[in-house]
């Protein structure tokens, strides 16, 4: 969730508003947001929301972030598109005012005056950051890597880095993804080889799935297509929605006459088609997960087909990635993925040497490394202290909420601002699921519930029917039925000392069945089921 915020004076401005997909201990979550009760709080001071390229780690935010604060956007084409395309899904109070923003642009932000810098990534229209401030400037990389060859030929503005680094850089900000990557990244171009012989020899369809994102990778594919005498279809509603978005602004070229609409590919020849698919880590209702099982409406994986994954692996989409080959194998078609010479994917993070370069580039005062683990983060304060004698003064590792401050006398950290994450649920209109919802959901995943029903005469209070005990999830031993028995003695053992009041008070008695019937449970198994007591009133 890369979200930062720089403040001078009476003036703040944030750098990106990124989301993250939740893991498997979220349950029921879509999405993680950032909360931003500290910019509301000096939503007085916000002058501006500034994005530097399209990724959803760094935009998928920007319609919570709005529905909170209204603020103007500065942002990219392709950032800007994709944004105002997710906001039609939103009710907003107030209509967002955008400014869109190239290389070499600048804007003032109240005492802050930001450049955007191009840089070369896995996607396009990326841009760093140069920020003015009265002390300085402050430079921000975002996600980039140093391409010499971009498909796009849009070169990374190494120049400006070092312009910058010749006048003088108070604070880097750089991105540390790859640090742990010795060398260089490789050119997006490198994985053309690869490609252009699986199109070239394939006698059936060639499926290739990629982030919806990579308009480079995407550009490739097209291009390759076309040479190799194949249409395309481009299937999955991410991959129709960016790849539409780029077209219309002249960010993807897509020669007349090669796209089909993925209806009309099943009438070619198979040696004839290309499909890009959405759906590269396995997401269970992704196009390319369907079409593993024989369930999407077009995409049809037949024997002879080859299927490309020209993604990394997300750290935790393994196995789901994994059981979708299973499956594509099963339908007789062969998969490529992985590690290969020459490769099918290359990162869009900058590796060991890349990093050092921008440390060197830029010689600044003071360093602190930015999107990635913490592992990684202190590998670069490591890189960044053997440059102490070039420059570098002092580095530090900051980590949600914490705050660096920078004055005339030097830099130190001071007293952190309460931050934290907010847990949206899309199937229920994107409301925010509270972290004591979890709590239960996780508790019923790991032990189950237990419903004690019993029916008691309001007027009386005695039984009149039950007590029943109804079981989800909690694990009974089937030589052990006596533990259901045990159960119903407990409630009714609890009514009988009940007196009259309490009796005919629901609630009373409901708290006091699930504090007596959870005990005996927990005493006898050891285990702690969710105990939800139903008390009807006759």
């Amino acid at each position: 969730m890369n979200m930062l915020a720089l403040r001078c004076g009476g003036d703040l401005i944030v750098i990106d508003a990124g989301m993250m997909f939740p893991g498997g201990e979220l349950l029921g979550v879509d999405i993680v947001v950032p909360d931003v009760g500290y910019l509301v709080e000096h939503r007085e001071e916000v002058r501006g929301l500034v994005l530097t390229h399209c990724h959803e780690d760094h935009i998928g935010a920007v319609p919570y972030v709005l529905s909170q604060i209204d603020i103007p956007i500065y942002a990219p084409r392709l950032a800007r598109a994709l944004v105002e395309r997710r906001l039609e899904e939103h009710e907003l109070n107030e209509e967002p005012v955008f400014h869109e923003m190239g290389s070499g642009d600048t804007v003032e932000l109240g005492c802050f005056q930001v450049e955007f810098i191009q840089v070369t990534h896995s996607t396009a229209d990326s841009f760093a950051l140069a920020v003015q401030t009265p002390l300085g400037a402050v430079i921000h990389t975002g996600d980039f890597k140093i391409d010499p060859t971009p498909v796009d030929n849009r070169l990374f503005d190494l120049h400006r880095f070092a312009d910058y680094g010749q006048r003088g850089v108070l604070l880097l900000l750089s991105d540390s993804t790859n640090i742990e990557v010795d060398g260089y990244t490789p050119s997006e171009k490198t994985v053309r080889p690869q490609l252009e012989d699986l199109l070239q020899r394939s006698s059936g369809t060639v499926f290739i799935s990629c982030f919806s994102s990579s308009t480079h990778r995407v550009q490739q594919i097209l291009d390759l297509s076309l040479q190799c005498g194949r249409k395309a279809s481009l299937v999955g509603r991410s991959m129709q929605t960016s790849s539409e978005l780029a077209h219309d602004l002249g960010l993807l070229r897509i020669p007349d006459g090669l796209l089909l609409r993925p209806g009309d590919i099943q009438r070619l020849p198979r040696s004839q088609r290309t499909v890009i698919i959405a759906g590269s880590q396995g997401e269970p209702l992704s196009s390319l997960s369907r079409a593993s099982v024989g369930k999407h409406r077009y995409a049809r994986i037949e024997e002879g087909d080859q299927v490309v994954l020209s993604a990394r692996m997300i750290p935790g989409n393994e196995k789901a990635i994994f059981r979708m080959i299973d499956h594509i194998y099963r339908r007789e078609a062969e998969v490529f993925y992985g590690a290969m010479n020459p490769p099918l994917h290359v990162s869009g993070h900058a590796a060991r040497q890349e990093l050092l370069l921008m440390l060197n580039l830029t010689r600044p005062k003071y360093f602190v490394p930015v999107h990635g683990e913490y592992r990684q983060l202190s590998r670069h304060i490591r890189m960044a202290e053997t440059l102490r004698g070039s420059g570098i003064e002092d580095s530090f590792l900051l980590q949600s909420g914490d705050v660096l401050e920078i004055d005339e006398e030097g830099a130190r950290r001071r007293e952190s601002v309460a931050v934290g994450r907010v847990c949206i649920d899309s199937g229920t209109g994107d409301e925010i699921v509270e972290e004591m919802v979890i709590r239960d959901r996780r508790h019923l995943s790991e032990f189950g519930v237990v419903i004690p029903i019993v029916a008691l005469n309001r007027h009386t209070g005695e039984i009149e029917s039950g007590p029943e005990i109804v079981t989800r999830g909690f694990v009974i031993r089937e030589d052990d039925p006596s533990l259901l028995e045990s159960a119903r003695e407990v409630v009714a053992n609890t009514l009988a000392a009940a007196t009259y009041e309490e009796k005919t008070d629901g609630r009373v008695m409901e708290e006091k069945v699930r504090a007596d019937l959870r005990r005996h449970l927990s005493r006898e198994t050891s285990s702690r089921p969710l105990v939800l007591p139903v008390i009807l009133e006759t």
